[in-house]
């Protein structure tokens, strides 16, 4: 083989050498450019919705903030009422404002508390109330308090479809007031819990006996 001939095979093994040197040291920086060593940052050790804080000379890290829980306002809230500091229910009703007009709804509620318990103890009453609010929210009842008031046989103060107009001028009408505005917001727990039905302890229909009784209240017995 000429020297010629040994002096171009090693130039040419050179330049590949070189080549090669080259787009490995390339390849590496491109690499580096595209990714982030993340092994600094134990993210899966975090647990699910703490933030994991980056340092400030990583930029492709992002901060991933913890999601800000706020209390909703209850549905329905009335203003007249109070926020439940008292310690019975007596003081729960005295510290509940019976001033101001009341919705349609609640002015149902108030008149069936009124012409149903209005000589009922406290209690009473509420659990009264609290039958009515939990056959709005039944689906074997209808969807609002006036509907439900009215339904057809269900409350014998109802004549023929109509609620009679209460003495506005009583206490009783001014406890009813609070008392509907109570069991409206659930502010006191009853007794009545879930119940769905009551009569009058001198009577006792039929349904009573296929109902699971929750509680006896005065001169009522309520049933789920």
């Amino acid at each position: 083989m000429s020297r010629k001939t040994r002096r171009a095979g090693a130039f040419a093994s050179a330049a590949m050498m070189f080549v090669a040197l080259f787009a490995a040291e390339g390849s590496g920086a491109n690499a580096q450019s595209q990714s982030v060593d993340l092994s600094a940052y134990d993210i899966a050790a975090q647990p699910v919705g703490d933030a994991v804080e980056p340092e400030a000379s990583d930029p492709e890290i992002r901060f991933v903030a913890s999601p800000v829980v706020q209390d909703l306002p209850r549905q329905g809230e009335d203003p007249l009422s109070p926020v439940d500091d008292a310690i019975s229910l007596q003081e729960l009703v005295a510290a509940t404002s019976a001033d101001g007009e009341l919705s349609p709804e609640l002015a149902c509620l108030a008149q069936a508390v009124y012409f149903e318990s209005r000589g009922e103890p406290l209690a009473g009453q509420l659990a009264v109330a609290r039958v009515i609010v939990n056959r709005s929210a039944s689906p074997l009842f209808p969807d609002d308090y006036c509907s439900v008031v009215t339904q057809k046989s269900q409350f014998s103060f109802v004549r023929g479809g109509r609620i009679p107009a209460p003495n506005t001028a009583s206490d009783a009408w001014a406890r009813a007031k609070k008392i509907a505005r109570i069991a409206h917001q659930d502010l006191w727990a009853s007794a009545a819990d879930d119940a769905l039905f009551f009569h009058a302890e001198h009577v006792r229909p039929r349904w009573a006996n296929r109902k699971t009784a929750r509680a006896t209240i005065d001169s009522h017995i309520f049933y789920r």
